[in-house]
């Protein structure tokens, strides 16, 4: 049992299932950086590459600065700080990536993420605060009202299937990724904060590598839709701030008995409810 949780950023897609997994939980409003709790849960973060083009600010001032103000609240307390963090740092590396690949991210979005991490060990390292950090593979399931081609572009096309409309496929969707159901996400959250070891860095995946286009074929089969699959190249500005494809190894996971729940047509069949 987890005791005494606190959740930072419990208003979003991942964070909102975790609320409901941790009922007993203090939940922080946006603003709100004040630590009360013993067991600190994580989560505020941006999640596109894509901000660049608006605000260059607006990744460094969401992933870094306000990451410090919790953390300068956690320095004179008796706390483990579970940092949520993203298969985006791996960016260019060998795969499948394990905790221990190098890391050598592209993109605002992902070099922060990188950056928080280290920042976060350091931090955590000079004032003796024991930490864990969570690496998401890509978290799909029902329920994702902000998704769009930057962030969730599975939960985005396949909302266009169900609707008939015809897509547009990166390198006709020869690209993989490692989808995990949001509700395996929070079930391995708690077996890592009930069960994992201290001032360690978890993936937190399904250990499989999965074709785009399998999963946009099997909702076009599920709903008999009638959209069309444009095959189109990879935007420059995609290239440049993100990898093709990524898998992640989740062996630590699997050791503290994490089996997901959901399988490919599992999540294909939530996400089309």
């Amino acid at each position: 049992m987890v005791k005494n949780l606190q959740i930072f950023g419990g208003k979003g897609f991942v964070g909102s299932h975790l609320v409901d997994l941790f009922p007993d939980s203090i939940v922080n409003d946006k603003i709100d950086y004040n630590v009360t709790g013993e067991n600190i849960l994580y989560l505020i973060s941006t999640v596109t590459n894509y901000n660049m083009k608006i605000n260059p600010y607006i990744d460094i001032d969401t992933n870094l600065t306000t990451l410090m103000k919790v953390l300068e609240q956690c320095k004179h307390g008796n706390v483990v700080f579970n940092f949520i963090s993203s298969w985006f740092v791996y960016g260019h590396t060998n795969m499948p990536a394990d905790e221990d690949s190098i890391c050598n991210p592209s993109g605002f979005y992902s070099i922060t993420k990188r950056t928080a991490e280290q920042l976060l060990i350091c931090y955590c390292e000079t004032h003796d605060i024991k930490y864990r950090i969570l690496r998401f593979s890509n978290v799909v399931g029902y329920g994702d009202k902000k998704a769009s081609l930057q962030k969730n572009a599975l939960q985005h096309l396949i909302n266009k299937i169900k609707n008939d409309e015809d897509i547009n496929v990166y390198e006709g969707g020869d690209l993989y990724r490692d989808y995990i159901h949001v509700k395996d996400v929070c079930r391995a959250v708690k077996l890592i904060l009930e069960k994992g070891k201290l001032n360690t860095i978890y993936n937190v995946g399904n250990n499989k590598p999965t074709k785009l286009i399998d999963m946009l074929a099997m909702a076009k089969e599920l709903t008999n839709s009638k959209s069309i699959f444009n095959h189109i190249p990879q935007p420059k500005f995609h290239k440049l701030v993100q990898v093709l494809s990524m898998w992640m190894k989740a062996e630590k996971l699997k050791e503290l008995g994490y089996v997901p729940e959901y399988d490919e047509k599992q999540m294909v069949e939530d996400m089309l409810r």
